[in-house]
């Protein structure tokens, strides 16, 4: 699904659930500027998605109409076919990475990140019957999936045998912060997004 498909669904699901948003608001959500926003409400309009409605005169109301509807039906669709793709190729992705460590040397994985794709990384690794030691993160929090969380400054408390890195955006800072607390590069994995 493409970037479009995806800021349709959001601002389709957020007028069916709010047509009375103002689109400053539905900008903050998509997370792209004002005019861009009235550029998309004016374009799902256009498409006969969306009436746009004025009652009472000062406030902008968003109605869905049938089309719109049936769009966002198709859309979620879309969408969910798309993250049961993606969840699929990352699984193909961990078990390739996985496949070259070798089991007589232990298998305890610690995560960096505790994002969805860190949560993707530690189901496949206990499908893989890997034991993650716990995540990395700067984050406050004690735990995620019940495991424990900690700063890299602490990872040398930890016994592990590799590290790997579930924060693609930020994979590189990551990395130099982990060599910076004495991890090797050679302990280091790097999660990557399917093409």
């Amino acid at each position: 699904m493409d970037l479009q498909g995806q800021r349709d669904l959001l601002l389709l699901s957020e007028l069916e659930r709010d047509g009375g948003a103002t689109q400053r608001t539905l900008a903050i959500k998509l997370g792209v500027a004002l005019g861009l926003t009235n550029l998309y409400l004016k374009r799902l309009a256009h498409k006969g998605f969306i009436k746009i409605t004025t009652i009472p005169r000062s406030r902008i109301k968003y109605l869905l109409t049938p089309q719109g509807f049936a769009e966002k039906s198709r859309l979620t669709y879309l969408y969910m076919q798309y993250s049961l793709s993606y969840y699929r190729d990352m699984r193909v992705r961990l078990k390739e990475m996985m496949s070259a460590f070798d089991a007589s040397h232990g298998q305890r994985i610690v995560i960096y990140g505790t994002t969805e794709l860190a949560e993707l990384a530690y189901l496949s690794l206990r499908e893989m019957n890997i034991d993650c030691v716990g995540f990395i993160d700067g984050d406050s929090r004690e735990s995620f999936l019940s495991c424990p969380v900690s700063s890299p400054e602490q990872l040398n408390r930890w016994h592990f045998d590799r590290v790997l890195i579930a924060d693609i955006e930020h994979a590189a800072a990551c990395e130099e912060q982990l060599v910076q607390s004495g991890v090797p590069r050679e302990k280091m994995l790097r999660l990557s997004l399917p093409e």
